[in-house]
């Protein structure tokens, strides 16, 4: 018996045309979008499925646009009822994994998402800093890289996503200084990521404290399906929600971690729920043996019932 793990996408998985099959097919993804579009006061669903790209990659809209899209696809899979033992999420993807886990609703947890994405955005003034992906070095040269860039300006590691790829935020001198060095230090590649703000770094503490102020405003229900945080790669622990999410704007996504401790715990299958198949890449560049699916439409939808059903 398969122990089934589901992953929630984060920014950059964004495409328009998103949901819109499912919205077309299913009363219960099509509810989804009508929430989201009640609950921020404007119409979400036209800006997924028939918007400008580049109002679309704005992260206020990104957030709650890529969050609305996976819910409408785990209320497709809710259908069949397929459930997950263990749920996770890259950076936004979280709230996904929150919202499937039971601790907050979905009206509840799209406007949050809105205002993350805005403070987010406001933290820090554009072209101040960003995001590199750095390919092919290991996770002691790529600190040893930051390091070496330090005299140039703020530069951390945002996201550990998978052996070979890791992600580095900070200011833009810095970062470019990086990319100049990388290669010289064992590097393959360094990609400049298309991002408004160095997130996961410390330079996003103003949108952390933003962020707290609105968390308190919240009240979390029990988690009935255990979560595994992007701060520490452990199992989230009610009375740590609010600090952990504070916490994961402007620390260092684990993201490799999660997926062993998933595996470590006899997760065997992983499904990507909402845009794109990203996380399906990391996982399998993390151990090859893993069965990845994902359910982002109703072709996806049905190729991964005909299997896990």
């Amino acid at each position: 018996m398969s122990k089934i793990a589901f992953i929630f996408p984060g920014q950059g998985s964004q495409y328009v045309g998103m949901g819109l099959d499912l919205y077309n097919n299913l009363e219960e993804a099509k509810s989804v979008f009508e929430e989201a579009n009640e609950a921020l006061g404007f119409s979400l669903s036209t800006l997924c499925f028939e918007g400008l790209k580049e109002d679309l990659d704005k992260t206020e809209n990104t957030q709650p646009a890529i969050l609305t899209t996976s819910i409408a696809a785990l209320k497709a899979l809710d259908k069949y009822n397929i459930k997950p033992e263990v749920v996770a999420g890259l950076s936004l993807g979280e709230y996904g994994a929150l919202v499937c886990s039971g601790a907050i609703s979905f009206k509840e947890a799209v406007k949050l998402v809105k205002k993350r994405g805005r403070f987010m955005q406001e933290a820090v003034p554009q072209g101040i800093g960003g995001m590199v992906a750095v390919l092919g070095l290991k996770e002691d040269k790529v600190r040893e890289l930051c390091e070496a860039s330090a005299k140039k300006g703020i530069l951390e590691v945002a996201n550990y996503n998978c052996p070979g790829q890791i992600v580095i935020a900070g200011d833009t001198s810095a970062l470019d200084f990086a990319m100049e060095i990388a290669k010289d230090m064992g590097a393959l590649k360094t990609i400049k990521l298309s991002v408004s703000a160095p997130f996961h770094s410390s330079m996003l503490k103003p949108a952390a404290l933003n962020l707290a102020e609105q968390l308190k405003k919240i009240t979390f229900n029990k988690i009935s399906i255990p979560v595994i945080s992007n701060v520490t790669a452990e199992y989230i622990e009610e009375e740590n929600l609010k600090d952990l999410m504070k916490l994961q704007v402007m620390s260092s996504v684990q993201w490799e971690k999660t997926i062993i401790n998933m595996l470590n715990k006899g997760v065997d299958t992983f499904i990507e729920i909402g845009p794109g198949k990203t996380l399906s890449t990391f996982v399998k560049k993390i151990d090859r043996k893993a069965k990845t699916y994902n359910v982002e439409d109703m072709k996806s939808l049905e190729k991964t019932l005909e299997i896990i059903s």
